[in-house]
């Protein structure tokens, strides 16, 4: 088996991206030589010191050579859920063509490193827990959205691929959350309508009933380093959560929380009707193999994320 050590070469696509910029800081911090690659032509200012080598490069339309690498974590792609629902193909085809690239890549060069390729924990989104056990990786996923479509055809490219000789985990991290995150998520689009009301304003949400597992970005790039240095992976596919969910009053109850604001009055407006009531992940097999644990409280990831947003609007 393969595995890497600090002083190794890491390749991480998206690593402009919310968790790109966290895994390039976390790897560098660890010892390890990053080579980050986006679509941006150049790395924000927080992480250009911390790369080793930086590549701009469309992945939907090759693999760039990048020299030699030991480890990959790649995060590229359409992320967010909603707009999938809009823009189906264009999901399928960015998320899939990317890997296709990358493997095809991978096996010309009869590439002998480990690859951590980022699925999510949306696969099982159909499944409603009546209990806080938490779904773990031998739940069947379940095509609740285009978005999870793109990722379910990922995880079969993989094992396609890992069948042709490539080292390749598949990893299912749930909800992050924690600084730097951008609009299109459930906190940074709850403070932005609560910093944006004026007193006594009602604001419009989501369904704020449903539970999510939601797990610091921190914790989860952690995550990711354990796994590509764990020397034996008994398993292809790998929970990443937190193990508790967090319905969406209690986000927004922290968010007000840590703005030091009163919590405001609400109105509903449910898009998705699809979605379960409650998703509770177990990363019993993450933490048995690595010794992995979330360290970060829910709180203070939203307390970090605060201080972080607030920051930026002040500059």
């Amino acid at each position: 088996m393969t595995f890497v050590d600090p002083g190794s070469r890491i390749a991480v696509t998206g690593a402009t991206g919310f968790v790109g910029k966290a895994l390039v800081e976390h790897l560098a911090d660890s010892g390890y030589r990053v080579i980050g690659i986006s679509e941006r032509q150049e790395p924000p200012s927080s992480i250009l010191e911390l790369l080793d080598d930086y590549v701009c490069a469309d992945l939907t339309r090759g693999w760039p050579d990048i020299g030699p690498f030991t480890g990959l974590v790649h995060l590229a792609g359409l992320a967010a859920v909603q707009p999938s629902f809009e823009r189906p193909q264009q999901y399928l085809h960015v998320n899939s063509s990317m890997v296709t690239h990358l493997f095809e890549y991978l096996l010309r060069a009869d590439w002998t490193g480990r690859a951590i390729i980022v699925s999510s924990g949306a696969v099982y989104g159909s499944v409603n827990q009546t209990d806080s056990s938490g779904v773990d990786e031998c739940s069947n996923p379940s095509a609740t959205s285009p978005y999870v479509v793109s990722k379910i055809l990922v995880e079969n490219q993989v094992e396609y691929y890992r069948r042709q000789g490539i080292e390749a985990l598949v990893v299912r991290p749930f909800n992050h959350i924690g600084p730097g995150q951008d609009r299109g998520f459930i906190v940074p689009d709850l403070f932005a309508k609560v910093v944006g009301a004026e007193p006594g304003e009602r604001i419009t949400v989501g369904n704020l009933d449903s539970s999510r597992d939601y797990t610091d970005v921190r914790d989860i790039v952690h995550a990711y380093r354990l796994l590509l240095e764990l020397r034996d992976p008994r398993d292809a596919t790998y929970n990443v959560c937190s193990g508790t969910a967090h319905s969406g009053q209690e986000v927004l109850e922290a968010i007000c929380k840590a703005l030091g604001t009163p919590i405001p009055s609400t109105r509903t407006n449910v898009d998705r009707t699809i979605d379960p009531q409650v998703i509770i992940g177990s990363a019993e097999r993450l933490r048995s193999e690595t010794g992995w644990r979330p360290t970060i409280h829910f709180q203070k990831s939203v307390d970090d994320f605060v201080r972080q947003a607030r920051s930026c609007q002040c500059t």
